[in-house]
């Protein structure tokens, strides 16, 4: 492929963010337009490469210019699209059209219209750049943009000073594993004096580096801190669920396809680095699998629409943390394909949801919306059924591969990811029953307002709703699993060439998996349908209820522990450290000033005083040198 046609898929959203940040005020509602067809574009190109590279099994890889020089080692600009970066690229940007064309309706009407979408399409270059850079410095080139890119688009909203807590939160605490990140880069500089992904991996390959198997092990540990902070695990995940203060194609386009998943992308480049550190990837494993269960025992509680969505985006980050974890990358990568498809139609549909409720996000204030919006009601369900892992449906097969891996690694922790999953569709039906069946229980006005969204927001939704139907598709078990055998060149090791081959075990384990959905749909049915349960005001929740419902006093504890520290730390530099190194400072000048002021007295114009001084200082000089010595 040419590099100028690959420069274009790099550019093309970088340049629809600059006409929209010089003209947008002036282009009006066709800044949405120019910004969607930008990311189009670059979809379009996407779809080429993909095809070019399916067919011959070789990467394109592009080195611009050597960049840094050193003695030990070369850094080149460069970018490569082998498999693992065009699957992350087909959705970034495929969902990223989408994304934009819904929100061409949604943000209509706000005073910064031209801006959100010049900052949309500056995080899907960057986005873009992290997936395709060849290295592990252009790769932190793009996994910065998008921290930065998030801060802009979650505090969109600047005049709510809430909104920008959440961003400057998601900012600073991206920038903790960002830290270690870092890092992991020195380390794997000093030990193979490359940044370069395919030297590393020959490197490896070639058994040359073995000996320094404890280094690595500490390199892995240190990236995977930066995995952590992106894509939001235990504990940096806080910052994930306050994010939901952006608009929320914001919320689809950061937790569905694209930032979050940067952690799972960079360890599964990374993934020949991560099998040498196999008590790492032990560590991983807990932690996802414990992320999982955490987020969805929270989850279960929450009364925000979005909020219920966002930390359902860290449970089931922690479920592909977890299979990373265990080795198996590719199925990781197979639950990120559909956990993008089904998640970007639920934010999608409860952008379309608040929309119609004019802003209004507390689900106790919904119900009944079924017959105002049936293409909303009938893409959420879809999705729902999807994230809670009915059979046949994308979420069913990429959630029983997980299972099934976790069952032959782990017994416990696959006891754990099984009681995640029940609660998902626990908390994902009771998300879906209060806000589209029984009695409608907002306010008239709200009433008479409700109506379906424009076709630009529903078309999205049908496209998601139908990707998560037939998403599962590419990789089937017991049976060619096109998306395993595609990322063969790019993954050394694979876990799966057993889980394919489906046995007793492995339909009892589908069996199981089943029952967990009926049981977490019935729970939700029974307690929100037939018995028409709504949940109680704010002032009334009382427990372990409450507990749950304040997210386990967290955000709370980081608070006490680490933030008011800082403060008090920072106020006694200011008041104390910084007065008296400035009253010292100050000091010394005010006694220079006072001997410049006697010295000044002396300056008065008197030659005979002036030939004096001369004349008794060239004896003391000579005195110094002829008498003293």
């Amino acid at each position: 492929m040419d590099t100028n046609v690959i420069l274009l898929l790099l550019l093309a959203p970088l340049v629809g963010s600059l006409i929209n940040i010089f003209f947008g005020k002036k282009l009006g509602n066709s800044a949405g337009m120019i910004a969607t067809l930008a990311v189009l574009v670059s979809f379009i190109i996407t779809i080429i490469a993909f095809v070019q590279v399916n067919g011959t099994n070789e990467p394109i890889q592009v080195d611009l210019f050597n960049w840094i020089a050193t003695e030990r080692f070369n850094i080149s600009f460069g970018f490569l699209l082998d498999q693992l970066s065009l699957l992350w690229l087909l959705f970034v940007t495929g969902i990223g059209t989408l994304i934009h064309w819904y929100s061409t309706s949604y943000m209509k009407g706000d005073e910064n219209y031209g801006k959100f979408f010049a900052y949309l399409n500056l995080f899907i270059f960057f986005m873009v750049v992290l997936v395709t850079g060849s290295n592990l410095l252009i790769t932190f080139i793009g996994w910065e943009g998008v921290g930065l890119c998030s801060y802009l688009l979650i505090g969109f909203w600047h005049k709510n000073q809430s909104y920008n807590d959440a961003a400057k939160k998601a900012f600073i605490m991206n920038r903790i594993g960002d830290l270690g990140f870092l890092v992991g880069v020195f380390i794997l500089a000093f030990l193979f004096q490359s940044l370069d992904y395919m030297t590393i991996k020959q490197a490896i390959l070639s058994g040359t580096n073995y000996q320094v198997n404890t280094w690595i092990g500490f390199a892995a540990l240190a990236l995977f801190i930066g995995a952590v902070g992106k894509s939001a695990q235990i504990p940096l995940y806080t910052w994930l669920p306050d994010a939901m203060a952006g608009p929320t194609p914001v919320s689809a386009l950061i937790h569905a396809a694209t930032m979050v998943t940067a952690g799972i992308f960079l360890i599964t480049r990374l993934n020949f680095v991560f099998d040498l550190a196999p008590q790492v990837q032990n560590i991983i494993a807990i932690v996802g699998a414990f992320t999982a269960l955490f987020a969805a025992t929270i989850g279960l509680v929450q009364n925000d629409i979005k909020k219920v969505l966002a930390y359902s985006t860290v449970s089931q980050l922690g479920l592909m943390f977890m299979a990373i974890g265990f080795g198996a990358y590719e199925i990781a990568v197979f639950h990120v394909i559909t956990h993008a498809f089904f998640k970007a139609c639920l934010f999608l549909g409860s952008g379309s949801v608040i929309h119609a409720m004019g802003g209004e996000q507390d689900m106790r204030r919904m119900g009944g919306l079924q017959p105002f919006m049936k293409v909303t009601y009938l893409t959420f369900l879809v999705a729902t059924l999807a994230i809670s892992g009915f059979p046949l449906m994308s979420g069913f097969f990429s959630k029983d591969e997980i299972l099934l891996t976790a069952f032959n690694h782990n017994i416990v922790l696959y006891v754990i990811a099984s009681l995640a999953s029940i609660m998902t569709a626990f908390y994902m039906f009771r998300l879906f029953f209060l806000t589209f069946k029984k009695n409608f229980r907002g306010t008239q006005e709200q009433k008479n307002h409700l109506h379906e969204s424009p076709s630009s927001m529903t078309t999205p939704l049908v496209i998601l709703a139908v990707l998560s139907i037939f998403g599962g598709l590419i990789s089937l078990p017991n049976g060619y699993s096109w998306l395993n055998e595609f990322l063969k060149p790019v993954i050394v090791n694979t876990v799966t060439k057993h889980t394919h081959a489906l046995g007793i075990l492995e339909y009892s384990l589908m069996g199981v998996a089943t029952i967990g959905f009926i049981i977490g749909l019935y729970l939700a049915y029974n307690k929100y349908i037939q018995k028409g349960e709504v949940p109680q005001e704010d002032d009334k929740i009382v427990g372990f209820h409450k507990v749950l419902y304040n997210k386990y006093y967290i955000d709370e504890i980081y608070q006490k522990a680490f933030i008011n520290p800082i403060y008090t730390l920072a106020t006694f530099l200011r008041d104390v450290v910084e007065v008296a190194l400035s009253g010292t400072i100050f000091g010394l000048g005010k006694i220079a000033d006072g001997l410049s002021l006697q010295g000044k007295k002396a300056q008065n114009g008197n030659i005979g005083l002036y030939l004096f001084a001369f004349v008794f200082g060239i004896c003391l000089i000579l005195y110094y040198l002829f008498i003293a010595r």
